[in-house]
């Protein structure tokens, strides 16, 4: 591989992950050298710095324009999402929606979007994702309430083990005037009509 090459990538620690991918696929009986392969260990850390491109990145850089303006219940959604499962580095992708009450600002709606890019893009679990956006709406704009939907396919259990294809996980997470507040919560998932 050419060093150029990889130094315009930007990628960090890239020749230790092109290492390990080679070492992968010498060690599952691949001939990490043939045709097919020799360019895989370079496409996986490139695809890695997209996929795993989410950390030190915070709610605060993402929700960093906001507008005075009053409103009631606003919901973005459903936003497409992919991540990859910490326990077995298997994707898992799915829709979430989030609602918030504005005290004083409303945020730009593709923000929530890049909200939900930031926390999926890291090796997670699907309860964390939903409650670290949760955490970022009340974090990052001052809000009355927040409330996330998450939905998921999980590859984990679709591909191995139970290969279970149909089945699919909902989490959700509430944040101020949703945690008390039936009501508005019955609003919320009335209106995303999961």
């Amino acid at each position: 591989m050419d060093m150029i090459e990889i130094r315009k990538t930007g990628l960090r620690n890239n020749l230790k992950i092109m290492d390990a991918v080679k070492t992968i696929l010498t060690e599952i009986g691949e001939d990490a050298d043939r045709e097919g392969l020799v360019r895989t260990p370079f496409r996986v850390a490139k695809a890695y710095e997209e996929w795993f491109g989410g950390y030190g990145f915070n709610a605060e850089n993402v929700l960093n324009r906001a507008f005075t303006e009053k409103s009631d219940l606003v919901i973005e959604g459903p936003i497409q999402f992919y991540s990859h499962c910490e326990h077995h580095l298997a994707p898992f992708y799915g829709e979430v929606w989030i609602g918030y009450i504005p005290k004083k600002y409303v945020t730009g709606l593709d923000k929530m979007v890049k909200l939900v890019e930031i926390y999926a893009r890291r090796l997670q679990i699907q309860e964390r994702l939903t409650q670290q956006i949760a955490d970022g709406m009340v974090t990052g704009i001052e809000c009355e309430g927040a409330i996330v939907v998450c939905k998921a396919y999980h590859l984990c259990v679709g591909s191995r083990e139970t290969k279970n294809q149909s089945t699919h996980t909902i989490t959700s997470a509430v944040r101020g005037c949703f945690d008390a507040d039936t009501t508005l919560r019955k609003e919320f998932l009335s209106l995303i009509s999961l």
